[in-house]
């Protein structure tokens, strides 16, 4: 098969020809129809944190081609699917309670040699992972359910009441996703702090009621004035080392902010200023099988629509020119792959 490889930081992902996988006993083989390119997956190659030969993609729909020894169920080939990107051990406390993503052994698809991911024509996943996509999903949605579910894990963190009241801070995909499901939870002020005039105006066509440039505005000040309060729900979404102090100081009394980004440095804030607010602090990470199958029901039903979220698909030739854009401010936010693209 065709595959996008990691090789070293600093180089461009390499297509190349590579075996076809095979599955394991516990496992299926899926034909990739769309796979996601992750923030994350920048990261990984910049600092060198996978392998040389890696597969990078965990973001992926696509039909089932193969099918393992020993997986149960009523899976068949050629049923169309996507599937949380987790090879946990079923054993630990977060295994056992529900929560695989949290599992301290939990083997990542695409980030290491041992499961490779879908920047390729065929990916392997764990048969339990595996969520059934209806006839109304199409593929290019079924590939963004991943980092939708992240979104919706962190809404559903936030047990926001009908009428709340939101801040997002960013609007990259994790944010874009938290606007869309904070909508569907009932908040009626969402409002969107974002740098980029482009992700702005995406926010707005995902369901935010306002948007505020940061950079040029003062965000307490212009959330009030659109609100009427302050925020009773803060979303950080980008994970830059002085905005978990910015949540605390803009949050409400008795404000909640649940922390989505991925901050790789140590950071610091004043306890007293969420001490005097009584302020609540919730990480999100990751996401659950019910998160998956949530997301999967709104597109559904037609309720989630992320069509402003998916800013452009490409086939193998053009994928490393563009991965590498990516590393550099962007207007995009979702770029998929088809690997069938020529």
């Amino acid at each position: 098969m065709r595959a996008a490889i990691f090789h070293a930081a600093g180089r461009p992902l390499a297509i190349e020809n590579v075996p076809d996988p095979r599955p394991a006993p516990d496992q299926v083989i899926i034909e990739v129809e769309r796979s996601g390119i992750c923030g994350s997956d920048l990261h990984v190659t910049e600092y060198g944190a996978a392998p040389d030969g890696t597969i990078l993609g965990h973001e992926f729909a696509g039909t089932i081609a193969e099918i393992g020894a020993a997986v149960r169920g009523d899976w068949q080939v050629g049923e169309r699917v996507t599937a949380l990107p987790i090879t946990s051990c079923q054993q630990c406390e977060a295994c056992t309670g529900g929560l695989p993503g949290l599992c301290p052994d939990n083997i990542f698809t695409g980030t290491t040699l041992l499961v490779q991911g879908a920047y390729a024509e065929y990916v392997a996943s764990r048969a339990s992972m595996l969520q059934r996509l209806p006839a109304g999903v199409p593929f290019a949605q079924g590939a963004m359910v991943e980092p939708l579910a992240v979104s919706h894990h962190a809404v559903e963190m936030a047990a926001l009441r009908p009428g709340a009241s939101v801040l997002v801070i960013g609007a990259g995909p994790i944010g874009a996703g938290v606007v869309l499901f904070a909508r569907l939870a009932g908040a009626r002020h969402i409002v969107v702090s974002e740098r980029f005039a482009a992700r702005r105006e995406r926010a707005l066509a995902l369901g935010a009621t306002a948007v505020i440039d940061p950079a040029a505005e003062d965000v307490a000040g212009r959330f009030h004035a659109h609100a009427g309060c302050r925020p009773q729900v803060v979303f950080e979404c980008v994970g830059n080392p002085g905005l978990l102090r910015h949540a605390v100081d803009v949050a409400g009394i008795r404000g909640r902010i649940v922390v989505a980004g991925v901050c790789l440095l140590d950071d610091t804030f004043n306890p007293l200023a969420g001490l005097l607010k009584e302020v609540t602090i919730q990480f999100s990470q990751c996401y659950t099988e019910r998160d998956f199958g949530a997301v999967i029901d709104a597109m559904a039903r037609g309720e989630a629509k992320p069509e402003p979220m998916h800013t452009g698909t490409v086939g193998f030739a053009e994928l490393p020119a563009v991965f590498e854009s990516l590393r550099a401010a962007s207007p995009h936010c979702k770029v998929l792959i088809d690997p069938g693209r020529r």
